[in-house]
Protein backbone atom coordinates (compact mmCIF):
# COMPACT_ATOMS: atom_id res chain seq x y z
CA UNK A 1 0.00 0.00 0.00
CA UNK A 2 1.51 3.72 -0.70
CA UNK A 3 0.95 5.83 1.40
CA UNK A 4 -0.99 9.42 0.63
CA UNK A 5 0.94 12.33 0.02
CA UNK A 6 2.27 14.70 3.33
CA UNK A 7 1.59 18.58 2.64
CA UNK A 8 1.46 20.79 4.74
CA UNK A 9 -1.75 21.82 6.29
CA UNK A 10 -3.76 25.07 5.18
CA UNK A 11 -7.01 26.91 6.80
CA UNK A 12 -8.98 25.45 4.28
CA UNK A 13 -8.46 21.54 6.13
CA UNK A 14 -10.42 22.85 9.03
CA UNK A 15 -13.72 21.07 7.66
CA UNK A 16 -11.77 17.84 6.77
CA UNK A 17 -8.86 17.31 9.88
CA UNK A 18 -11.89 18.25 11.82
CA UNK A 19 -13.98 15.09 10.43
CA UNK A 20 -10.97 12.76 10.89
CA UNK A 21 -10.52 14.39 14.57
CA UNK A 22 -14.45 13.75 14.94
CA UNK A 23 -14.16 9.98 13.86
CA UNK A 24 -11.34 9.67 15.73
CA UNK A 25 -12.66 10.10 19.12
CA UNK A 26 -15.80 8.11 17.92
CA UNK A 27 -13.78 5.00 17.93
CA UNK A 28 -13.70 5.73 22.20
CA UNK A 29 -16.91 5.57 24.48
CA UNK A 30 -17.44 8.99 25.97
CA UNK A 31 -15.14 10.75 23.67
CA UNK A 32 -16.96 13.64 21.54
CA UNK A 33 -15.79 15.98 19.65
CA UNK A 34 -17.20 19.56 20.12
CA UNK A 35 -16.05 22.47 17.85
CA UNK A 36 -16.04 24.77 20.65
CA UNK A 37 -13.05 22.74 22.31
CA UNK A 38 -10.68 23.12 19.44
CA UNK A 39 -10.92 26.68 18.15
CA UNK A 40 -7.62 25.81 16.49
CA UNK A 41 -9.37 24.00 13.84
CA UNK A 42 -10.82 26.45 12.37
CA UNK A 43 -7.94 28.34 10.95
CA UNK A 44 -5.01 25.41 11.66
CA UNK A 45 -2.13 26.64 9.56
CA UNK A 46 -2.43 30.29 11.23
CA UNK A 47 -3.00 28.49 14.72
CA UNK A 48 0.41 26.93 14.23
CA UNK A 49 2.39 29.36 12.29
CA UNK A 50 1.57 31.95 15.02
CA UNK A 51 3.06 29.65 17.39
CA UNK A 52 6.32 29.26 15.64
CA UNK A 53 5.53 25.52 14.73
CA UNK A 54 3.80 23.67 11.44
CA UNK A 55 1.38 21.36 10.98
CA UNK A 56 1.17 18.81 8.48
CA UNK A 57 -1.31 16.42 7.07
CA UNK A 58 -1.64 13.55 4.55
CA UNK A 59 -4.50 13.86 2.00
CA UNK A 60 -6.53 11.05 1.01
CA UNK A 61 -9.53 10.40 -2.16
CA UNK A 62 -11.35 13.87 -2.19
CA UNK A 63 -9.47 16.26 -0.38
CA UNK A 64 -10.26 14.01 2.41
CA UNK A 65 -7.54 14.46 5.20
CA UNK A 66 -6.67 10.75 6.59
CA UNK A 67 -3.70 11.93 8.72
CA UNK A 68 -2.22 14.70 10.88
CA UNK A 69 0.70 15.84 13.05
CA UNK A 70 1.43 19.26 14.57
CA UNK A 71 4.43 20.37 16.10
CA UNK A 72 4.96 23.66 18.11
CA UNK A 73 7.82 25.11 20.39
CA UNK A 74 6.96 24.93 24.17
CA UNK A 75 7.38 28.37 25.74
CA UNK A 76 10.14 28.46 28.35
CA UNK A 77 11.13 24.91 27.42
CA UNK A 78 13.95 23.54 25.26
CA UNK A 79 10.99 21.28 23.98
CA UNK A 80 8.73 20.98 21.07
CA UNK A 81 4.92 19.53 21.94
CA UNK A 82 2.74 17.26 19.20
CA UNK A 83 -0.24 17.26 19.04
CA UNK A 84 -2.88 16.41 16.49
CA UNK A 85 -1.66 13.66 16.18
CA UNK A 86 -4.46 11.01 13.90
CA UNK A 87 -4.76 8.75 11.36
CA UNK A 88 -7.48 7.43 9.60
CA UNK A 89 -8.09 3.28 11.34
CA UNK A 90 -7.62 2.27 7.16
CA UNK A 91 -3.98 4.00 6.61
CA UNK A 92 -3.29 2.80 11.12
CA UNK A 93 -0.09 -0.23 10.99
CA UNK A 94 0.54 1.11 6.76
CA UNK A 95 3.29 3.48 8.28
CA UNK A 96 1.75 6.92 7.92
CA UNK A 97 2.21 7.90 11.56
CA UNK A 98 5.67 7.28 11.13
CA UNK A 99 6.08 9.15 8.21
CA UNK A 100 4.38 12.16 9.87
CA UNK A 101 6.20 11.56 13.02
CA UNK A 102 9.40 12.33 10.92
CA UNK A 103 8.33 15.88 9.68
CA UNK A 104 8.20 16.73 13.63
CA UNK A 105 11.36 15.20 14.46
CA UNK A 106 13.11 17.10 11.38
CA UNK A 107 11.34 20.17 12.68
CA UNK A 108 12.69 19.48 16.35
CA UNK A 109 16.39 18.63 15.06
CA UNK A 110 16.43 21.45 13.04
CA UNK A 111 15.87 23.67 15.43
CA UNK A 112 18.31 22.21 17.74
CA UNK A 113 15.32 21.54 20.58
CA UNK A 114 16.68 18.85 23.38
CA UNK A 115 13.29 16.99 23.60
CA UNK A 116 10.01 16.27 22.30
CA UNK A 117 6.84 16.09 24.38
CA UNK A 118 2.99 15.38 24.31
CA UNK A 119 -0.20 14.81 26.18
CA UNK A 120 -2.49 11.62 24.98
CA UNK A 121 -6.32 10.92 26.31
CA UNK A 122 -5.37 8.08 28.54
CA UNK A 123 -7.98 5.83 26.63
CA UNK A 124 -5.72 6.21 23.66
CA UNK A 125 -3.63 3.01 24.38
CA UNK A 126 -2.71 2.32 20.88
CA UNK A 127 -1.33 6.20 20.36
CA UNK A 128 0.82 5.25 23.67
CA UNK A 129 1.92 2.27 22.63
CA UNK A 130 3.32 3.95 18.96
CA UNK A 131 4.80 6.61 20.66
CA UNK A 132 6.84 4.25 23.14
CA UNK A 133 7.86 2.73 19.99
CA UNK A 134 8.77 5.93 19.21
CA UNK A 135 11.27 6.27 22.02
CA UNK A 136 8.48 8.35 24.13
CA UNK A 137 8.29 7.55 27.85
CA UNK A 138 5.39 8.52 29.75
CA UNK A 139 6.06 10.61 33.08
CA UNK A 140 4.16 10.56 36.22
CA UNK A 141 1.27 11.93 37.01
CA UNK A 142 -1.90 13.09 34.66
CA UNK A 143 -3.81 15.90 33.94
CA UNK A 144 -7.95 16.41 33.64
CA UNK A 145 -9.16 18.77 30.81
CA UNK A 146 -12.74 19.36 32.32
CA UNK A 147 -13.95 18.77 28.67
CA UNK A 148 -17.10 17.75 27.09
CA UNK A 149 -15.70 14.10 27.35
CA UNK A 150 -14.09 14.51 30.79
CA UNK A 151 -10.29 13.34 29.90
CA UNK A 152 -7.67 12.71 31.53
CA UNK A 153 -4.23 12.68 29.66
CA UNK A 154 -0.85 11.37 29.94
CA UNK A 155 2.10 13.17 29.49
CA UNK A 156 5.13 11.15 27.09
CA UNK A 157 8.24 12.44 26.82
CA UNK A 158 11.44 11.60 24.24
CA UNK A 159 14.61 13.12 24.88
CA UNK A 160 16.60 14.05 21.28
CA UNK A 161 19.64 11.84 20.54
CA UNK A 162 21.47 14.94 19.45
CA UNK A 163 20.60 16.98 22.11
CA UNK A 164 23.50 18.84 24.49
CA UNK A 165 23.76 17.65 27.87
Amino acid sequence: MSLPPLRDAIDADSEPLAALVAASFAEYPGCFFDWSEFPELRQPASHFARKGGRLWVAEGDGGRIVGSIGVAPVPGQDAVELTKVYVDPALRGAGLAQALFSRTLAFAQAGGYGEMMLWSDSRFARGHRFYEKLGFVRWPGERYLADISATWEYHFRKPLADAEP
